[in-house]
């Protein structure tokens, strides 16, 4: 798929507050991406590479960017500082250099594909060592020399983590039901009204998408089971040892009797333990550790890890358990 097909959908995001508006904005990008662009274009979205339970990040310096335009526009350095002295934003910057640019590059092309510009911000994430700033500069200005002016505003925007278009998990979860089980829904939506109206089967559609998201943490792979496999795929999901899923968390209650209100009588009571939730993950050798957050904090708890390893008989398992 074109990036500036992306391009597109982000523009008409940031031209609206509207909830719903913003759903079907992305539901039909949804319905119109091959399902092996699917996964790349939800992260993209959220202005991130990798799913919520992968911690790593861009970590691309603006200086960085501002070699990188430089290399892709011809423009000198110092015009390239003051623009953003005045502007504020690298990303408004590369759109307006883009624009008169004074060289013809090397990386002129037909035009960017989600994969290409997905793939070379993954490259910066990889990249390390001797020399390794050059390289990011060079996979950077590679995609702007590649890029119109729209495409080179996200393309900075998405490198420096400041894409922020306040597309969440929520929208995300909605857009999947409306672009792969709309018709089984009866799902209508009221462009002028910004009104969406559905039948009793859209809530079991919207709880198979967030079980499975629980499961996975990966919404890019739902998606794709969503479009490929149906329903019938998502309810056959199954989490992965490693990878952290969301855990149920338990409602507070002022009083017990309102506690028993809410869960009902009879009711099995335990003991709160003073500590922290955590995931413990076993497979083989191999212990992780997570909070209820999804963080890995399995460096940081090396007796526990040891513990794990030592006390747990099963080859296999999750425990749920306080730390």
């Amino acid at each position: 798929m074109k990036y500036e097909k992306l391009v597109q959908v982000y523009e008409e995001i940031e031209k609206t507050s509207k909830r719903l508006e913003i759903t079907k904005h992305i539901a039909d990008l949804f319905q119109k991406t091959p399902a092996e662009d699917l996964g790349m274009i939800i992260a993209l979205l959220q202005g991130r590479l990798f799913p919520a339970s992968d911690e790593r990040k861009i970590g691309v310096a603006s200086q960085t960017v501002i070699k990188a335009v430089t290399i892709a526009t011809g423009i000198a350095k110092n015009i390239v500082v003051d623009e953003w002295r005045k502007k504020g934003d690298l990303g408004l910057v590369a759109e307006e250099l883009i624009k008169r640019k004074t060289q013809e590059t090397l990386f002129a092309s037909a035009g960017l594909t989600v994969k290409k510009v997905f793939e070379n911000l993954r490259k910066l994430v990889e990249m390390g060592g001797e020399g390794s700033v050059d390289r990011k500069q060079k996979l950077i200005a590679e995609l702007l020399g590649m890029a119109n002016p729209l495409e080179a505003k996200y393309i900075v925007k998405t490198t420096l983590e400041e894409l922020r278009l306040g597309v969440g998990e929520g929208s995300i979860r909605d857009a999947i039901v409306w672009a792969f089980f709309a018709d089984e829904a009866d799902l209508e939506y009221d462009s002028k009204k910004h009104k969406a109206s559905y039948n009793e089967k859209y809530k079991e559609y919207v709880k198979a998408v967030d079980n499975a998201n629980a499961l996975l943490n990966d919404l890019g792979r739902v998606a794709v089971l969503a479009k490929t496999k149906g329903i019938s795929g998502l309810e056959k999901t199954e989490f992965q040892l490693g990878i952290p899923i969301k855990v149920m968390l338990g409602p507070k209650e002022d009083t017990i009797a309102a506690a028993m209100d809410r869960v009902g009588r009879p009711s099995a009571v335990e003991p709160k333990f003073d500590g922290f939730r955590l995931q413990i993950h076993k497979k083989g050798d191999e212990i992780k550790l997570f909070t209820r957050r999804l963080e890995n904090v399995t460096a940081a708890f090396p007796e526990i890890e040891k513990y794990a390893k030592e006390c747990i008989n099963a080859k296999e398992c999750l425990l749920d358990c306080e730390a």
